[in-house]
């Protein structure tokens, strides 16, 4: 594939996927096991998102911009989970 229809592709999975979250009843973890084949594509691709600490990564991102929000506010940064300095 080109990089342009790579990305092209990403996106509308990225934009597909958020809407049908926003519309959907159903828990973002259940949507996501309903489409999960045991030993397909997409649970492979979640197996190595897991092993190579994705989860924690986004958590740790997430945690550090808010703390960041609250210095710039002059508010009380020492919040949430201790990261590793």
């Amino acid at each position: 594939l080109s990089r342009d229809l790579a990305t092209r592709l990403v996106q509308q999975t990225m934009y597909g996927t958020a809407i049908h979250v926003a519309e959907s009843d159903k828990h973002p973890a259940v949507l996501r096991n309903d489409i999960t084949s045991p030993g397909g594509t997409t649970s492979y691709a979640l197996y190595m998102a897991e092993r190579g600490g994705l989860r924690t990564t986004l958590s740790d991102s997430i945690w550090a911009a808010y703390r960041r929000s609250r210095e710039l506010g002059e508010k009380d940064s020492e919040i949430g989970p201790v990261l590793n300095r």
